[in-house]
């Protein structure tokens, strides 16, 4: 299909210079984080702590999509144009959408976690353990894989002509305008991927938001630090998946109308390509804001550092002893309990 429309000389600049240096600053930041973020979860997990086991799907969902972006960089500094194979299209397609709503499953995950321990301590334990937090994040693992893979099966790939630049270009998955199956798949993803996790998110930090500033037992100073980083996380989630998801939702409604609007197509579809480039930013976020931004998660960094420094120097029996870590929550509610 031939399709002149995105054969916009301000799109291709902006994708020529900006994509590329957002797609490299969170390829090198986000990589070695949510590798020490992996490590952290892990220790966590194995301590029994169901967190942990959250906060590993997610560092592992959050890396896998950090390592499909040397493609994508490669791809926005030709200018949309994909010159590797249509398969390696695919994929990065595949855990770049598999990435986004595996994520905010995680974070949802998370922030239930967090209300059950902090609104409900005594009450629910069943929902609070290694073992359920384990099957839950494999089952999202399994639905989000199966769910995606229509991606797999359908033609990413599509060659442009531009008569200005009389040159074809050959697109990975960002068509414009949108095909009918793409707008489906959109909206249903909205809903289900981002409407739904975001309320609970906010409800969720909401009431763990009311139960801290209203119990006696907590510090001010432990309070605050608390409420700031509840509406860091939720900020964060904001910023990151609402701009993209309303393009999302007015390049459906304006794309399904085959008589729209060209200029306001073009101009639409600039700021959608902007959002996408902003979601990619919540791989940086996630490990500071789950993992690094606490006491406990910098200590058992710290220890893990000091494993791979000092492992041809010890014994099995040292090695033990500088893996132990707390088991306190990586957020610090516990406290609360």
């Amino acid at each position: 299909m031939t399709m002149n429309s995105t054969c916009v000389e301000e799109q291709h600049d902006l994708d020529h210079y900006l994509f590329p240096v957002v797609y490299i600053f969170v390829f090198i930041v986000s990589v070695p984080a949510n590798i020490g973020s992996l490590c952290v979860s892990f220790l966590q997990a194995k301590k029994e702590n169901e967190l942990g086991v959250y906060l590993f799907s997610l560092s592992l969902s959050d890396l896998l999509y950090a390592l499909t972006l040397p493609l994508w960089i490669n791809y926005t500094w030709n200018k949309d144009n994909w010159t590797l194979s249509p398969t390696l299209c695919k994929g990065s397609v595949f855990f770049t959408y598999l990435n986004f709503y595996s994520s905010t499953a995680f974070l949802t995950c998370i922030a239930l976690d967090r209300y059950l321990a902090v609104v409900y301590p005594l009450r629910f334990s069943f929902l609070r353990t290694r073992r359920f937090a384990f099957i839950t994040s494999l089952s999202i693992w399994i639905l989000e894989s199966v769910f995606n893979s229509i991606l797999l099966w359908e033609d990413e790939t599509s060659v442009e002509y531009c008569d200005a630049e009389k040159s074809n270009f050959t697109l990975c998955y960002d068509k414009y305008p949108l095909e009918k199956w793409q707008i489906n798949l959109n909206l249903f993803r909205t809903f289900l991927g981002y409407a739904i996790p975001l309320v609970t998110i906010m409800i969720c930090n909401h009431k763990v938001y009311r139960a801290v500033k209203h119990n006696q037992a907590t510090e001010n100073n432990e309070r605050r630090r608390i409420i700031k980083l509840l509406a860091s996380i939720t900020l964060t989630f904001i910023l990151c998946f609402t701009p993209f998801h309303v393009m999302v939702l007015i390049r459906c409604i304006l794309e399904r109308n085959v008589n729209f609007n060209n200029k306001t197509g073009k101009q639409t579809f600039t700021v959608y390509r902007i959002t996408v480039a902003l979601t990619s930013l919540n791989c940086v976020a996630d490990p500071i804001l789950y993992c690094f931004v606490t006491e406990t998660g910098r200590s058992d960094m710290w220890n893990i550092l000091k494993v791979c420094a000092r492992k041809r120097n010890r014994s099995r029996g040292q090695k033990r002893d500088i893996l132990s870590v707390s088991t306190r929550d990586t957020i610090e509610l516990e406290i609360i309990e």
